[in-house]
């Protein structure tokens, strides 16, 4: 019993250390498919709060989802919430949910249409549920979607990442006409080096599809780009992928169980410089 510990502990150590010593949790996680494996190690499964993460090293670009990470999709909604009236905010919740179930039920389905397309197709049917019948206000909000606001930190802290040296990109669902009219609406032009589209493959995220095309347009390693999403179903994709991931949790949510989390949580953007060199 005593030899079978110590080499189950060995097992574990050596594990450990293949972990430690930079393989991406991709591959990780297919040598655990491999072997049978529930879990793989507990330091991975475990997001480490803005306040206990270590700093990222070896990173040589920061990736950003664009829509509720830098873009505050609500924003469409609020511009015209007089117009909107009571229910607004049950419009734009509604309208946020159906577009996203519809980017997943597409990808299932393999019937893929762009970003704008499921966009639109989610307001209809948003303002049909709430007995909207306003071409004019469909309209106006679809058109607000070009013209997002960022978060209030955004500009900031991009801007610090440029003075640092990292590349600052956007890896989006959206398609290019929707993410370049919001990054130059929000005058994010002078600090974005790539805007990367998932029309590129014709696949939503998580899709590991998606997540590659950020290795092949930046070439580097998985493990040299750091990732951020506030979208939790988008972190769990990307740290899966073998991104370095942070989780910008802005509405305190709990974290997915999909057997694999982002490695440091942050409430918002600008607590992300303090987590790099």
């Amino acid at each position: 019993m005593k030899k079978e510990a110590t080499m189950e502990k060995e097992k574990k150590d050596k594990e450990y250390n293949a972990v430690t010593e930079g393989i991406t949790r991709r591959d990780v996680f297919k040598g655990a498919i491999a072997l049978g494996a529930t879990a793989v190690v507990s330091g991975l499964t475990q997001p480490a709060s803005a306040a206990a993460a270590p700093k990222f090293t070896n990173i040589k670009a920061c990736v950003f989802d664009a829509y509720g990470t830098l873009f505050d999709f609500n924003s469409a909604v609020a511009k015209n919430r007089e117009r909107v009236g009571d229910i607004a905010d049950k419009v734009s919740a509604l309208w946020r949910t159906k577009q996203i179930d519809y980017t997943w039920l597409r990808s299932l389905m393999r019937q893929y249409k762009d970003f704008w397309s499921v966009t639109s197709d989610a307001l209809d049917y948003t303002l049909e549920v709430y007995g909207v019948q306003d071409t004019k206000l469909r309209e106006d909000l679809l058109n607000a979607y070009l013209e997002l606001s960022t978060f209030p930190e955004i500009p900031a802290a991009l801007r610090e990442l440029k003075k640092r040296g990292y590349s600052v990109s956007i890896l989006s669902n959206g398609n290019p006409f929707m993410l370049k009219s919001a990054v130059k609406s929000s005058g994010l032009e002078p600090v974005m080096d790539n805007i990367m589209s998932v029309d590129q493959v014709k696949i939503y995220k998580p899709d590991l599809r998606v997540y590659q095309i950020a290795v092949d347009t930046l070439k580097l390693k998985e493990y040299q780009i750091l990732f951020m999403s506030t979208n939790p179903w988008d972190a769990v994709g990307a740290a899966n992928f073998g991104f370095k991931v942070v989780w910008v949790n802005r509405s305190n949510a709990k974290p997915e169980r999909l057997g694999v989390q982002p490695d440091a949580v942050i409430k918002t953007m600008a607590e992300l410089p303090d987590l790099l060199p």
